[in-house]
């Protein structure tokens, strides 16, 4: 199955759901807040250029996080 996302909403919440963290966390929503910028930056510069990319995810690995062995950082 192909996962392809080109709004920066579903890309940054398909980044970000590793992690487990509530929506209402200040670290959340900091992180959300860079990574949309980054990414419209980003999606403006391709416009500017005519030259529109999908991201496909799907063959990324699945990043598992283990809080309890970094010291809850």
């Amino acid at each position: 199955m192909s996962q392809t996302m080109d709004r920066p909403k579903e890309i940054i919440e398909f980044c970000l759901k590793p992690l487990g963290l509530q929506k209402d966390d200040p670290a959340y929503e900091e992180v959300y807040r860079r990574l949309e910028h980054v990414i419209r930056t980003y999606q403006g510069q391709l416009a500017k250029a005519k030259a529109p990319v999908a991201v496909d995810f799907s063959q990324m690995r699945t990043l598992t996080i283990n809080e309890d062995a970094h010291g809850q950082d």
